[in-house]
């Protein structure tokens, strides 16, 4: 069993002694090196997603299943809105990590320039859209199948008001996606993290009515939040602004030369176009699973809801490794050791299983408790959303290992510039197999939402069995980014 245990963690079985480049770290230092990139995107990301779980929480013990839904219904169109600058900054991040290795700080910040510039457009367009469009777009999402009008009307007013909020949470993203290309992971868990607490502090003032502040329920969560991204923008802005001594490795001037380079363009089109074929495919996917799990009614829902929170959050822990697969893996490609990024994107991915074990645990123990945080017992059906909450976190439990993986594995293999091959996997996956079988799991074979789960995660299965064996065999050394 040790011996067992060390050949899947030793560095030496990690590399094939045919894909060696040259000398190899021991595990200490290679552990520690993963860690150190890691360990503040972990918190950064994990923390983002418990203090989101507090906002629904505090939605859902203030006002019960209801506004559960509400702030729910919205949040697969709010993801299809931001799916273009998760896409461009998945190019972002791959490319500064890249010339970073190479040495080149100036096409760095080009690239940075040029990501900016793009994102401000975009969003400025698709704000302007969402805005006029907003009542049809929660009618397509579900919301024509609300129990009552107040689901449905509270639903537009919180997408409407997160919606002119975009523009400052694209630059922000842009340049928090460009810290973590050159390894600055601390930077943006303060950022994030600053962010998310202003947040959840005027949640407590304008959900409730506290401190002195209005009682405005549901759009007062939606206000406090975009004043959390505003709080967040600036930070962002401030660690790439700052001049003299303090000039850090990226940095942004009125000075610098603000207009469309080709080769960034080009790369960061390339890159992220790849990722953009993935994120529409991914939300297209998801924007039907929500809207089929919306049919089942508000207190399923609602459930839903309970369990896509701690799905979030322990899919961070996930994230956050993926990030430091990313920049090794693009920063290794950029110094000429493949051998290097093969290495530290399997670290990543065996630090993603130890997780996912201890992660799966906790939830199974204390799934009947943790359900129980999200509503108020005093609240119309609380009991029943806590059931149906509970039983389903037992899938949830169960796929973690899978799910840990294929996010950091996905993250390995866009550092190293296969984004086609992880898009192909990822739409595939989510935009055909998961709704595919969602509708048969409902509408089929009649299940509750503990079944239509079982059915609809297991494509993160299939996703892991491609992942894996595509990063093992290095066929990505050699993309240009």
């Amino acid at each position: 069993m040790n011996r067992l245990i060390e050949r899947f963690f030793a560095p030496e079985s990690l590399v094939p002694s045919a894909h060696r480049l040259g000398d190899m770290p021991d595990g200490k230092t290679a552990y520690r090196d993963v860690m150190r990139i890691a360990l503040p995107s972990i918190v950064e990301m994990v923390l983002m997603s418990l203090i989101g779980s507090v906002d629904t929480m505090m939605v859902g013990n203030y006002l019960g299943a209801g506004a559960l839904s509400s702030v729910g219904l919205p949040t697969q169109p709010r993801m299809l809105q931001l799916c273009m600058f998760f896409a461009l900054n998945v190019g972002v991040t791959a490319i500064v990590a890249r010339r970073k290795g190479e040495e080149r700080q100036e096409d760095a910040n080009t690239t940075l320039r040029n990501a900016l510039m793009l994102a401000l457009g975009l969003s400025l367009v698709l704000a302007a859209a969402a805005i006029v469009f907003a009542e049809p777009l929660m009618r397509l999402a579900g919301g024509d199948s609300a129990e009552t009008d107040q689901i449905f009307q509270d639903a537009v007013d919180y997408f409407r008001i997160m919606t002119y909020a975009l523009p400052i949470n694209a630059l922000s993203m842009c340049i928090c996606a460009a810290q973590r290309g050159i390894g600055k992971t601390r930077i943006t868990m303060w950022v994030n993290v600053t962010s998310n607490l202003t947040n959840v502090f005027f949640n407590y003032c304008m959900i409730g009515g506290n401190l002195g502040f209005p009682r405005l329920e549901v759009r007062g969560a939606a206000i406090a939040s975009v004043i959390g991204m505003f709080v967040g923008f600036l930070m962002a802005l401030a660690t790439v602004v700052a001049g003299g001594k303090r000039k850090g490795y990226l940095h942004l001037s009125i000075r610098d030369k603000w207009r469309f380079e080709k080769e960034s363009m080009q790369s960061i089109i390339r890159v992220g176009g790849n990722a953009a074929i993935e994120q529409l495919g991914i939300r297209f996917g998801f924007f039907v699973y929500a809207r089929i799990l919306f049919s089942l009614g508000t207190t399923m829902y609602a459930a839903h809801q309970i369990c896509m929170q701690l799905l979030n959050i322990t899919f961070t822990f996930g994230d956050g490794l993926g990030v430091a697969g990313t920049a090794l893996v693009g920063q290794n490609l950029g110094r000429k050791r493949a051998d290097l990024s093969m290495l530290y994107g399997k670290i990543c991915q065996r630090y993603a299983v130890l997780i996912s074990i201890v992660l799966g645990g906790l939830i199974l123990a204390f799934r009947y408790q943790l359900s129980a945080w999200f509503i108020g017992m005093n609240t119309p059906d609380a009991d029943q959303v806590i059931y149906h909450a509970a039983r389903t976190m037992i899938v949830l439990a169960l796929v973690q290992p899978f799910q840990t993986s294929s996010v950091v594995l996905s993250g390995s293999l866009r550092g190293a510039g296969d984004n086609l091959y992880v898009a192909l996997i990822a739409t595939i996956c989510v935009s055909v197999v998961r709704p595919v079988l969602t509708v048969f799991a409902v509408h089929v074979l009649h299940l509750d939402l503990m079944g239509t789960w079982i059915f609809g995660l297991a494509e993160i299965v299939l996703r892991f069995a491609f992942f894996y064996p595509r990063f093992a065999s290095g066929k990505w050394k050699d993309k240009k980014v």
